[in-house]
């Protein structure tokens, strides 16, 4: 497994190994003693799993009280996933990156992304569907579930919306009501 460093303080983009041969391939993507290892996490309580259609944008989801970290892995598809630094006390506070992520193949590595507790996520599918999975290290808590909206011009992000032809992305009811950063309630101070 090789973990990289990103332009984030502590989000990593990990690769597990694959073995493969004409059949097919192997890989081992979660190990406890290899993540320990690599200074990762351990503690996953919960996976989630979503089916989404090209152009659908979910985020920037982030929780209060009960924080999820995220290991973020593509089945199907390709998507652009995103990390913004929430920690009120982090260098980093209020800045982004994105990264292509897609599914495995032949020519394809298995890439993770390793997104920790006080950051804000979201995605937006450039491919026809995606599916993607993320182990959590707390449960979903609805009490404390928040979100900024995903075109907040204090962050800037740059979605890569000329993947989608022109077409605005679709987002949710609930995510469309998110706050902004300066008036969104953040995760208190390490």
């Amino acid at each position: 497994m090789q973990v990289f460093t990103t332009s984030l303080r502590d989000v990593k983009l990990i690769q597990p190994r694959r073995f493969g041969d004409s059949r097919g391939w192997f890989a081992e993507v979660y190990n406890e003693a290899a993540f320990s290892g690599a200074g990762l996490p351990t503690g996953f309580v919960q996976d989630n799993q979503s089916f989404s259609a090209k152009g659908v944008l979910r985020g920037l989801h982030y929780q209060l009280g009960k924080p999820q970290g995220k290991l973020v892995r593509v089945l199907a598809g390709h998507i652009w996933d995103v990390a913004v630094d929430l920690r009120p006390d982090s260098p980093d506070f209020g800045k982004w990156a994105g990264f292509d992520l897609k599914a495995p193949s032949a020519e394809e590595e298995i890439r993770m992304l390793w997104i920790p507790e006080g950051f804000a996520h979201g995605f937006l599918v450039l491919s026809d569907t995606a599916e993607v999975l993320y182990k959590t290290t707390n449960p979903y808590f609805p009490e404390g579930e928040r979100c900024i909206r995903w075109n907040d011009p204090t962050l800037a992000i740059g979605w890569p919306l000329e993947a989608l032809g022109g077409v605005t992305p679709s987002v949710s009811a609930k995510d469309d009501k998110g706050s902004s950063l300066g008036k969104a309630e953040l995760p208190p101070p390490a």
